[in-house]
């Protein structure tokens, strides 16, 4: 059995105006606005994030938190999105998105689950 179940940190749509979206989104539902400009936005629920992009960046996927994203160097190419968080983009067999995510600090993406535990 594992030390630790991974966890799931965001699922990302393809919307046509993140602006909108993020509009619809806030008035709808009971969510905080993390980040957003006009090619993404990120949205924060009580147990994870939504991840608004437009079509050209980024691709329709959920985000899987890395402890060590070096552990999943087998499965692609470690970047960086802009903000420095390191990511790997993988195709399970069903050829769905999965992203592995991770920033500089491992430990800032587990704050938010800190208090759980």
């Amino acid at each position: 059995m594992a030390d630790y179940l991974d966890r799931l940190h965001h699922v990302a749509i393809q919307v046509e105006d993140i602006q909108e979206s993020v509009k619809w989104y806030t008035n709808n539902f009971s969510c905080e606005v993390e980040y957003h400009d006009n090619t993404w936005a990120m949205i924060q629920f009580e147990n994870t994030c939504l991840a608004l992009t437009t079509k050209n960046e980024h691709p329709s996927h959920f985000a899987i938190e890395a402890r060590d994203i070096s552990e999943y160097q087998h499965l692609g190419d470690i970047d960086k999105h802009r903000d420095d968080t390191k990511f790997i983009y993988v195709n399970d067999p069903s050829h769905n998105t999965v992203e592995i995510i991770s920033e500089e600090d491992d430990d800032e993406l587990f704050i938010l689950y800190d208090d759980e535990e």
